[in-house]
């Protein structure tokens, strides 16, 4: 049996109308759900599937997460 060791992901989550979407910022994976915890527990499940099928890949650690302001002129 091989040897695993967890990788953390960083999620970001809005609210858009009815549904939370969750959005991981390491790969390109997103998915939704009803509540916040929905989002996230269907995040994970949908990184899980993504990895099954993906070769080992190279997370980024430790992402940098920084806000930007823009001014929109209309």
């Amino acid at each position: 049996m091989a040897d695993t060791k967890p990788i953390r992901f960083t999620a970001a989550v809005t609210k858009e109308g009815e549904w939370y979407v969750a959005r991981c910022l390491e790969i390109e994976v997103t998915s939704q759900g009803d509540t916040l915890e929905n989002a996230l527990g269907n995040l994970q499940e949908a990184i899980e599937l993504y990895l099954e099928d993906e070769p080992m890949i190279d997370v980024p650690l430790n992402p940098i997460i920084a806000p930007i302001d823009i001014e929109v002129h209309h």
